[in-house]
């Protein structure tokens, strides 16, 4: 009987196994298909695919689910034989090349099964237990992950020209010389008087990132103890010929461009935690789940954060708080002060005039994991179940979630251990942010003109640019939006959001007398889906020096024809381009490599030069990006 067991352990495993290895097998064929679009010009299927990946993952694991309950009854299996199945699955990891995911993938589908008192270390991987550390690829045919190359300050161009030509795009560079002598250049800037050491080099990893319109060269200057993280955006000026349009150096700049607020990158990896590797070596301050995140492996992303949370627990003593800031009518947001995240769970009923359901709100925030977040939406995390000691919440928590989402709140010893638990049935988890209304408040208060008219412009820009991206906030008041680190303005608030495509825009007919115009009813009649951006002012220009910044800059956001002009030229198929850093930074600002410029009407300009601050660049044109 105990061999029988055996072998039903061992296969339930290897089904598992080979569940796995067709997720990442068809989620890698997918991402290296990115190349090709690319070659082509092939952006809506570039868009349709980044969209369409973001579902393979939990496909594949209800295929699993299905195949072990149907093959092997694996709900029925006692706990000893789910025990011998995860050893089992730990020796198929041993030679694997993506044993980390597995170990997620394990997780995914043996939580679907089993009831969730049993989600903990005897049935789980709640730690790695395979090393990812110097793992390289056996095939001597393929690529390593990443490349070496060994210039000398003379020959700088040569080694930047043999660079680019190593990843054999099937589209013609416009003129390598003169990009390799651009890069060449403006990394002897970087380096500025420095003596090149014995071991100066480039590494550079050895596949392309592809996102939106660009291709992204990844990689580090090495000089003595000294490491220069850099990225060469390249893209196409026209079908087939491309160039190298700026380079972008540092830690700063490369977080912008892995930022959580942008699009997942598509990128073919053999060994992803080598990746992961690299990468962390350019940006040290970025946690392994939002990298993973970047690359498009949320789920891995996910696993790795819930870990850092419980190690975050049981190394802090805070408490879990209501969060700071004007609380929202759908979504209550509670946040622990030493952790960089906030939480957000559904209220059971709102008050007038919201007018909607869980299943609506949950839907918004689908839509806005689906779509290119362009910089200005924050990506969020969705969870289950979520477990908390119970001594960690603050009593004023408890009532609020109490009052509001009875449903969403268990309080309970889940492992009848004597200690009692919050669990959470739903919540979304996002990085924190400075309230934008906070923000302007902390600069009219502080007479901080800069700073006030900086967060203005931001503003407007970042409506701009969802607009751009064919997203209507719909609800725009200043409390939904937040301030980065990095000075930039990201919308948080999806519960109202909509598709710019869906929406009629309209001005304001006029009043037919003066009983109507001094009336506090409209007069006018309004039908779904119609928006009146002139009626924007009076709920978000009520200060007069934010209204003054306001009008300088962005005072078409108040105009229906901005809008409408917007929808139509989305309507006509236009993709419009958008990357990770200033007008400033490129090579050669007046080649035309954006196209499309007049999707945002010109604005006056900040007082301060883009060199000055990159994150204030006045008017964002369609393909001008704010980071």
């Amino acid at each position: 009987m105990q061999v029988r067991d055996s072998h039903l352990a061992r296969d339930i495993a290897r089904a598992m196994v080979d569940g796995f290895n067709r997720h990442y097998r068809l989620f890698r064929t997918e991402s290296a298909r990115a190349r090709h679009r690319f070659e082509t010009c092939d952006w809506h299927g570039q868009q349709r695919a980044q969209r369409e990946r973001i579902e393979f993952y939990d496909l594949r694991v209800r295929e699993c689910q299905r195949r072990l309950e149907r093959e092997f009854k694996a709900g029925e299996q006692p706990m000893e034989t789910w025990q011998d199945i995860k050893l089992h699955y730990i020796g198929l990891l041993v030679s694997h090349k993506q044993p980390e995911l597995a170990e997620t993938f394990f997780n995914s589908v043996t939580t679907k099964i089993l009831h969730r008192s049993y989600f903990h270390n005897n049935f789980i991987f709640v730690r790695p237990a395979i090393s990812t550390e110097y793992m390289e690829t056996d095939d001597p045919k393929a690529k390593t992950t990443y490349q070496a190359f060994y210039p000398s300050a003379h020959r700088l161009e040569e080694t930047v020209r043999a660079m680019l030509e190593s990843f054999t795009l099937r589209c013609a560079f416009e003129d390598i010389e003169r990009d390799a002598r651009y890069v060449a250049n403006a990394m002897r800037r970087e380096l500025g008087d420095e003596k090149l050491r014995t071991n100066f080099q480039v590494q550079v990893l050895s596949s392309l990132f592809y996102r939106n319109k660009g291709a992204y060269l990844v990689g580090k200057l090495i000089n003595g103890f000294r490491e220069v993280p850099f990225a060469l955006p390249i893209l196409h000026r026209q079908p087939g010929t491309v160039f190298v349009d700026a380079a972008l150096f540092g830690e700063e700049d490369l977080l912008i461009l892995f930022s959580f607020s942008r699009a997942y990158f598509m990128v073919d990896m053999e060994i992803p935690s080598a990746y992961v590797q690299f990468l962390r070596s350019l940006m040290p301050r970025k946690p392994r789940a939002e990298i993973y995140n970047a690359l498009g492996l949320a789920k891995q992303g996910k696993n790795l954060f819930y870990r850092d949370l419980l190690w975050h627990l049981r190394h802090s003593t805070d408490k879990f708080r209501i969060a700071p800031g004007i609380k929202g009518m759908v979504m209550l947001v509670f946040d622990l002060p030493s952790f960089p995240y906030v939480f957000k769970i559904i209220k059971d009923f709102y008050p007038s005039p919201k007018d909607t359901t869980r299943e609506q709100v949950r839907g918004k925030y689908q839509l806005v994991k689906h779509h290119d977040r362009v910089g200005r939406m924050a990506d969020t995390m969705e969870f289950s179940l979520l477990a908390f000691p119970r001594d960690r919440f603050d009593e004023a928590l408890i009532a609020e979630i109490e009052k509001h989402a009875p449903s969403q709140l268990d309080i309970g010893d889940r492992d009848g251990d004597g200690q009692a638990e919050v669990i959470i049935s739903h919540a979304y988890i996002e990085r924190r942010m400075i309230p934008l209304n906070l923000y302007l408040q902390e600069a009219i208060y502080a007479g901080a003109d800069a700073q006030l008219e900086h967060a203005v412009i931001e503003y407007g820009n970042a409506i701009k640019e969802l607009v751009a991206a064919n997203i209507f906030p719909g609800d725009m008041l200043w409390k939904n939006f937040g301030v980065t680190r990095h000075g930039k303005v990201v919308f948080y608030d999806y519960d109202e959001i909509e598709y710019l495509t869906d929406c009629n825009f309209r001005r304001v007919p006029p009043a037919r007398s003066e009983e109507e115009e001094m009336s506090g009813e409209i007069w006018y009649s309004v039908a779904k889906g119609d928006v009146f951006p002139e009626t924007f002012g009076p709920f978000l220009l009520g200060h007069p020096r934010v209204r003054d910044a306001f009008m300088r800059h962005h005072a078409d956001l108040l105009e229906a024809d901005f809008w409408q002009r917007n929808k139509e030229r989305i309507q006509r198929g236009e993709v419009i381009d958008f990357f990770p850093y200033g007008v400033h930074r490129r090579f050669d600002v007046n080649g035309g490599a954006w196209g499309a410029s007049e999707l945002a009407d010109p604005v006056a300009a900040s007082t301060e030069t883009p060199a000055d601050r990159p994150d204030t660049l006045g008017p964002m044109t369609a393909g001008e990006p704010s980071e």
